[in-house]
């Protein structure tokens, strides 16, 4: 059988090929070597949530492995199956967990059974979807394919703390393709500050400036203070739903940086978003690619094409032979997924 060669150092060159390269070798019960893993990243190499992305990919496919260790350049992987069950995966950091979960959903939606999987992690990091955005704008979109998959957040977990936990039930089902080129009527705006071992009164002027731009907001918007050790962490998410998708952006509070300035952020990104064409948020449409090669294709607008989306497509292209085009138009981008 056939090797998929890998270059780690394609497009934007962090952990997104390392994962999408992992599920796709799952899904095609073929071996797979990896090299030059995160070269476009300050500290190339696995990280310890790269570390877990693996093992878990190897426990849900029996996979002979060489090169999982911290900092290793150069991974082979060589899928013996794909088995449903009861996964444990524990990042033993903040790293996070939806990225895990990003590496093991897709085959396991391909599997002979259902499957619950337990991570512990970072709920919440900066350069990761939040389980919220999950929640609110992946999950959804997955469902209207066919998929049946449920996520709990059963403890939060922010950088640098982590100590999180999900807990994700998997059914697989057969998936459909979609097609997202509307936004449909807009339904709400809501927000959630979450606080860890931070005064209350940073959460409540977060709130404040979303309600002086949105004050739609003010009727979906809660606040919740962390107990364990979670803490120091002040993470703000602002989303609007519409019929059809939901955008989420998230915005950490950090030292030196006002709880005002924190939220006029996170309305100058949901502004952005409001104010083009797009349909698809820039963070969710290279999540979606996946899915939807394994759903026999889709289509959705969404804005610029990013470097992840770029990289992506290019992958899954280079491994699978679909046509993934990216059609530049008038402040926006239409993409296409044809298996």
């Amino acid at each position: 059988m056939n090797t998929l060669q890998i270059d780690g150092s394609l497009g934007e060159g962090g952990g997104q090929v390392l994962r999408t390269a992992l599920s796709l070798a799952i899904l095609l019960q073929q071996p797979l070597c990896i090299s030059n893993i995160r070269a476009g990243r300050a500290k190339p190499g696995l990280m310890r949530q790269h570390l877990a992305a693996v093992k878990a990919a190897q426990a849900i496919s029996a996979a002979d492995v060489a090169g999982a260790t911290l900092g290793s350049t150069e991974l082979q992987f060589v899928p013996q199956t794909l088995s449903a069950g009861s996964y444990h995966i524990d990042i033993g950091s903040a790293g996070s967990a939806s990225l895990v979960l990003q590496t093991m959903l897709p085959p396991l939606l391909r599997a002979n059974g259902p499957s619950r999987l337990a991570i512990i992690g970072g709920t919440h990091n900066m350069l990761a979807p939040s389980t919220c955005f999950l929640q609110r704008c992946f999950l959804p979109q997955l469902a209207k394919m066919g998929a049946s998959v449920q996520l709990e957040v059963e403890r939060e977990g922010l950088f640098p703390a982590g100590g999180g936990q999900i807990v994700v039930r998997i059914q697989p089902q057969p998936l459909t393709p979609i097609t997202l080129t509307e936004r449909g009527e807009r339904l709400e705006f809501g927000a959630q500050a979450l606080l860890a071992a931070v005064p209350l009164h940073v959460a409540t002027r977060e709130l404040a400036v979303l309600a002086e731009h949105y004050p739609q907001v003010q009727a979906m918007s809660t606040i919740r203070q962390l107990g364990g050790r979670t803490g120091p962490g002040n993470v703000l998410s602002f989303w609007a739903t519409f019929a059809h998708v939901s955008e989420l952006v998230t915005c950490y509070g950090e030292r030196g940086v006002s709880a005002e300035k924190v939220a006029s952020t996170a309305c100058a990104m949901m502004a952005s978003y409001l104010d083009c064409k797009a349909v698809v948020g820039e963070h969710l449409a290279d999540q979606l690619l996946l899915p939807m090669w394994l759903a026999g294709g889709g289509e959705f607008i969404t804005g610029s094409v990013t470097p992840h989306l770029q990289s992506n497509a290019e992958l899954i292209a280079q491994i699978t032979g679909a046509r993934i085009e990216l059609e530049p138009g008038t402040n926006c981008t239409r993409v296409t997924v044809r298996v």
